[in-house]
């Protein structure tokens, strides 16, 4: 299936779920892990047919949950991407559902997102590596990035950047937030002793540095 625009995910007004690097999320407030279970459970029914599930995750008080197409398709190019498809639109909005039938409120502004990024003048070179160490198989290698298909590791993205020498190549985090808690988040930060690098792409992302001048970019769905 093709994969959605930013804009079409903004359309379709999904109020319990964000839109984060790769995928929808939603966070749904449990009292007891019975609570979860049965949620979880009920998932299961409404996905019996095995052709798209979510990813959940239970913890204490809540039950997290992922929705990504691994075959979307971007659009104008017929190549595969890990994305969101109007099937996730579907389904979140079924799953929504079923959570407000269970009376489970969803708390949206909780969900977070990180991916690591990676300058370099040439990934072709070091994709390969970076999917062995971290995934165990060069074969998630994809150009643009190395994502582990069961999302046991942050997804690793490469930044282009132009040849350089040792050690100018550098990591950076690349934290995925609900827009409404980033200004809140950024006011935090800054009072913790850290600075705005950049924020001439805001909404999008704003570039925060430690007082070490270790950096990470709050990112966000808007203006993208």
């Amino acid at each position: 299936m093709d994969m959605l625009s930013w804009q079409a995910i903004r359309d379709a007004e999904l109020a319990n779920w964000r839109k984060l690097g790769q995928g929808l999320h939603a966070r749904f407030l449990i009292g007891s892990f019975a609570d979860g279970a049965r949620f979880v459970s009920a998932l299961g029914e409404a996905c019996a047919s095995g052709e798209h599930a979510p990813e959940v995750r239970l913890g204490k008080g809540f039950a997290d949950v992922r929705l990504r197409s691994d075959d979307a398709v971007k659009l104008g190019t017929g190549e595969g991407y890990p994305n969101v498809t109007q099937r996730d639109v579907d389904l979140a909005r079924r799953i929504s559902s079923i959570a407000q039938s269970l009376g489970l409120t969803a708390d949206p502004s909780a969900v977070a997102e990180v991916e690591l990024g990676l300058d370099t003048a040439d990934e072709a070179a070091i994709g390969p590596f970076w999917a062995a160490v971290l995934a165990g198989d060069p074969g998630v290698y994809d150009r643009l990035d190395v994502c582990d298909p069961t999302g046991r590791v942050v997804t690793l993205w490469f930044q282009g950047t132009d040849a350089h020498e040792t050690p100018r190549q550098r990591f950076h985090l690349d934290l995925w937030l609900p827009a409404e808690v980033v200004p809140a988040r950024i006011e935090a930060a800054l009072a913790a002793g850290g600075t705005v690098v950049a924020d001439d792409k805001a909404p999008s992302f704003t570039v925060l540095a430690d007082p070490e001048g270790n950096k990470v970019c709050l990112c966000t769905y808007l203006d993208r």
